[in-house]
């Protein structure tokens, strides 16, 4: 993995009612904003009133769609997805928008950034009963099929009475996009684990994961979808129903990693939030060195913070290739060793004899962290001195980033100088959760409105016992 030492990114999803607009166009140009969100596949569904039609393919948004595919989905509204697998195996059946026929002869098209945490539970719930019915229905493979399946269900009722009858079935985390052949819906759980806007066009309405998706198709953001609630878009305007009373646990990396630094989450610019992060951090972890570099591209506003107030000079050490997309080759053990350096290069003349300071946001395995120093001594540094705009990450994600597991991660087991050690740096500085808390709450919130379960071990909502792993239904779905 290029990348191992990033948690591995979650979902983005968007969706738009625009009536008159190529709604499709829009959902690419919104998909392709949150393409860093999930890089394995890609899809839309859009509707004309009539009927819902879906298209997904695996791969990065441009690959999937082009000028004459787009051509011929058209309608009023439509969802968009790009995925990066938490549950369900990276495979074209479980690329989104999910889609399902109810008993009314209905489609419904889901669309799904988070993670379940009683997937199995609700699956066995969708187990058929008898030799007919349900029989005939494909099992679900993951916790997206599984929500989409719950719904279809609801024969007796309007799709709205149905997801707010559903949703409170569902624990863990979930920001959802759903459709049928009229109506736009956004839909967040009651933790507000993953973000989810509301943006107005001049002649409709956007939804979508962040609000850099909304400024590049020239929506206006007019508010986050609150946790548990739902939002209703259709020719009546814009309408929202709570299921559940609020607990606010906004995923903390959502700041430190996920989003796009030109988003802005709980009234919060996200650019900013990083460069305070970087401030708080050179007042906690100072050096003396002679210049401070980010590793590209998160990296690059805390980078900049901790120059600020710390008084050494910024730079860059680092040039990426801006033209590495996510590679679908499986790497030989000698390209996994010289993976960073297509990803990354040093520049040598900028850091040769000097004392660097380098900032991330984090580290999870360690392997690419301590690949980045050896490749910054081998460039002439003459000390690297790391330091991370987080805490050690010690525990897994159960909500939608896939972390790996305890044992896999670096910090689980070590002391930040047995960590610093394994990385080969001079030294290693982490951020406290203190600061990083209270630097990135919504002012409205406070620090306990925040997830840091990762740092912690202690998790809000509660995690089933079994296997959390990608291939969990695939497993239920075989043979007893």
């Amino acid at each position: 993995m290029l990348d191992a030492d990033h948690p591995r990114e979650a979902c983005g999803v968007f969706g738009v009612w625009a009536p008159g607009e190529q709604v499709a166009n829009l959902v690419f140009y919104g998909l392709y904003a949150l393409q860093h969100r999930g890089q394995e596949s890609a899809g839309m569904a859009v509707a004309d009133g009539r009927g819902v039609l879906v298209y997904k393919e695996m791969g990065l948004v441009s690959q999937v769609f082009d000028e004459p595919t787009l051509a011929t989905l058209q309608g009023h509204l439509a969802i968009g997805h790009t995925r990066y697998s938490t549950t369900g195996s990276s495979r074209w059946e479980n690329a989104q928008p999910a889609f399902k026929t109810n008993a009314a002869g209905g489609g419904i098209a889901l669309a799904h950034n988070g993670n379940l945490t009683n997937t199995a539970a609700l699956a066995e719930s969708l187990r058929p009963s008898g030799p007919d019915g349900a029989a005939a229905r494909r099992r679900p493979s993951s916790d997206t099929d599984v929500m989409a399946e719950l719904l279809a269900r609801e024969a007796d009722l309007s799709l709205e009475e149905a997801i707010v009858r559903t949703m409170p079935r569902l624990e863990g985390a979930f920001s959802l996009v759903i459709m049928d052949e009229r109506t736009l819906y956004g839909v967040r759980d009651r933790h507000g684990v993953r973000p989810l806007c509301i943006g107005k066009l001049p002649g409709g309405w956007v939804i979508a994961s962040e609000t850099a998706a909304l400024d590049i198709v020239g929506a206006t953001l007019v508010r986050e979808v609150e946790p548990g609630e739902v939002v209703a878009i259709d020719e009546k305007g814009l309408r929202a129903r709570r299921f559940a009373p609020p607990d606010p646990r906004l995923c903390v990396f959502e700041h430190v990693y996920l989003a796009r630094a030109d988003s802005t989450l709980g009234g919060q610019s996200v650019h900013q939030v990083r460069r305070a992060l970087g401030a708080a951090l050179a007042v906690e972890e100072p050096v003396e060195a002679d210049l401070v570099i980010p590793v590209p591209d998160t990296a690059w506003s805390a980078a900049a913070g901790y120059a600020e107030a710390s008084g050494i000079p910024f730079g860059e050490g680092l040039m990426k290739n801006r033209y590495v997309g996510r590679t679908f080759i499986q790497p030989s053990q000698t390209m996994r060793q010289l993976g960073i350096r297509i990803k990354l290069n040093p520049l040598r003349e900028a850091i040769r004899g000097l004392r660097l300071v380098v900032v991330d946001d984090s580290i999870i395995r360690g392997n690419t962290t301590k690949a980045i120093v050896t490749m910054l001594r081998e460039a002439g540094a003459r000390e690297v001195h790391v330091r991370i705009t987080s805490p050690p990450v010690r525990w897994p994600c159960f909500y939608g980033i896939d972390m790996p597991t305890r044992a896999e991660l670096v910090a689980s087991d070590l002391l930040s100088d047995e960590v610093a050690s394994y990385i080969g740096a001079d030294s290693l500085g982490y951020l406290s959760l203190e600061a990083l808390t209270e630097t990135a709450a919504d002012p409205g919130e406070g620090p306990g409105g925040l997830c840091t379960a990762c740092f912690t071990g202690s998790y809000p909502i509660p995690v089933e016992a079994r296997s959390q792993s990608k291939e969990l239904l695939e497993g239920l779905a075989s043979p007893r």
